[in-house]
């Protein structure tokens, strides 16, 4: 298990002048007034885990807490305790590792959810129950099926329920944006006077633009009695693409709790993208005169380790962590980039977390060298967790040439996802060509108990899939291959993400090695074990929440 150290704050850049030195002056953040301090809200463990084939084991939504915490994340929804036994633990156990920040539980607006939530947050520093209901006329005639005035009711009577067990409670007006105004005052100001501390409007759908979203928190915040005695949130998703823009809309009316994912992952196009509301904020503080506490050195870290666990890869042309936001190509751009930085590049790569990728370990490089390294690549191993890691490290040395800082994190991310699995790829034996058909001897280590198949197929990857199924017979269906080289070279590693398809659930593994059929099995074998939890995972009824 790693943990993500903290390192020193590094605030926004002011625009230097023409022959100033390119680095990253500190804003005056920590000076300004409260009031433009605006909260950080997490849900990656909630709904970015809602994403189809985004799946993560308990081991790996502590990681992704740590480095949460680390980050300066405010608020860490860490999931639906009431959704199943293993969402119940897994918010339990977030509760208990979580050293700053809150933390918090989803609930619907029923008893049973909030005592299980409250329950849940029993060992937190800073507990919160996050509880909703829908309030749009669609969702309270189709999806709820109840009267408004019955609405109101389950308001009030859920979020006293859920104050009488924590002091932090916030409520969500599920489906917000297309809720008749008169009736979310109401639905506000019943809240609030139920005890809630953070009220939510939910753009729910994605449907909302800037102007309007900022309008109506405009308008709420000036039209309700009692909204000054609650901090407003913004919760938007990106079906239009709109979701960062929106959620800073929201802030500039008022709304000081932004919610937000690693990597904008979430239901359907996801939720707006922590790193990018934070950059923009830190960039832009002429434009957007707000602050957080989050510690952007260490969103790339994130960035990676959440693609790592949820098998999610990141886009390359992804703003502020792809691959290519600070890369540079075009011959006009980097004449310009030479002569002065900020000619094409409105932050630096450093003040997020990337460095210049760099030879720095070889196969002579020892133990002390290589948890040295990984300190300062965030990573901080148990002595186990770090033997396991330096051997496949001196492995990948002796088959590689090069060895960049990229590599390690594949090597250290890959054993992070692969170290707690039930089932595990021991050994691979593949014979390929012209002349078919291709065969595999794989041996799978299932609980402790090693067995060997040999498959055939059409090509090497299919023989390979083919002895998987005999090994750990299902019924699951192939929805994704897909190969990526970590760094270039033909001695690249490879990264293999595979998404298995069953009964309607869907799961994403990954695996890498510098040999692409080893990566292939070791992906294949991820997402089967992913496969084996989601099986325990139920989702109940109206689950959605913003």
């Amino acid at each position: 298990m790693s943990k993500h150290k903290h390192t020193q704050h590094d605030h926004g850049a002011q625009e230097p002048s023409q022959d100033a030195p390119r680095q990253d002056a500190p804003r005056q953040a920590d000076k300004r007034d409260d009031a433009n301090r605006v909260v950080i809200f997490d849900t990656t463990l909630r709904d970015g885990e809602q994403s189809p084939g985004a799946s993560m084991t308990l081991e790996e939504k502590l990681e992704v807490a740590d480095i949460l915490d680390a980050l300066g994340v405010d608020v860490i929804e860490a999931g639906f305790p009431i959704a199943s036994q293993g969402d119940f633990e897994s918010v339990s156990e977030v509760a208990k590792r979580v050293k700053t920040g809150s933390v918090a539980g989803l609930a619907r607006a029923s008893e049973k959810d909030i005592d299980r939530c409250a329950e849940a947050l029993r060992d937190a520093k800073r507990p919160r129950i996050h509880t909703f209901i829908s309030t749009s006329p669609l969702h309270m005639k189709y999806k709820l099926q109840m009267e408004p005035e019955r609405v109101l009711e389950m308001v009030a009577s859920s979020v006293s329920r859920a104050r009488n067990h924590v002091e932090d409670v916030e409520w969500s007006a599920e489906d917000g944006t297309r809720t008749e105004f008169e009736f979310l005052c109401r639905a506000v100001e019943i809240a609030i006077r139920a005890g809630a501390t953070t009220i939510n409007i939910p753009d729910t759908v994605g449907y909302t633009t800037p102007a309007e979203y900022e309008s109506l928190l405009t308008r709420l915040r000036e039209a309700v009695p009692n909204a000054d005695k609650a901090i407003f949130s913004v919760h938007c998703h990106n079906d239009l693409g709109l979701a960062v823009a929106n959620s800073l809309a929201g802030v500039r009316a008022g709304a000081r709790q932004i919610e937000c994912t690693i990597n904008g992952i979430g239901e359907r196009a996801g939720n707006a993208a922590l790193e990018e509301i934070v950059m923009a904020m830190r960039t832009r503080p002429d434009a957007l005169p707000f602050h957080t506490g989050i510690e952007t050195k260490l969103l790339t870290r994130a960035s990676k380790l959440v693609s790592a666990v949820t098998s999610f890869p990141v886009q390359y042309n992804k703003a502020i962590v792809g691959r290519n936001a600070f890369a540079h190509e075009s011959g006009i751009h980097q004449d310009g980039m030479l002569k002065n930085a900020f000619t094409y590049e409105i932050m630096t790569p450093e003040s997020v977390g990337v460095a210049k990728t760099a030879l720095v370990m070889g196969k002579h490089s020892g133990r002390h060298a290589f948890r040295e390294k990984l300190k300062e690549l965030g990573y901080e191993l148990g002595d186990n967790a770090l033997e396991d890691a330096f051997k496949r490290f001196k492995d990948l040395a002796d088959r590689k040439k090069i060895v960049y800082d990229d590599d390690l994190i594949a090597l250290v991310d890959d054993e992070i996802v692969n170290a707690h699995e039930f089932i595990k790829v021991d050994a691979l034996m593949v014979m390929a060509g012209t002349h078919g058909p291709q065969s595999a001897a794989l041996t799978l280590d299932i609980g402790g108990d090693k067995r060997t198949h040999q498959a055939t197929g059409n090509g090497p990857v299919d023989a390979i899939f083919n002895a998987i199924k005999a090994l750990a017979p299902h019924e699951a269906t192939l929805e994704l291959f897909q190969v990526h080289a970590v760094t270039e070279g033909t001695d690249a590693q490879a990264e293999v993400s595979v998404r298995l398809s069953e009964d309607g659930k869907s799961v994403t593994g990954r695996g890498a090695d510098p040999d692409t059929l080893v990566a292939s099995a070791r992906a294949y074998v991820s997402a089967l074990n992913r496969l084996m939890t989601k099986r325990g995972k139920t989702k109940p009824e109206a689950m959605q929440a913003g």
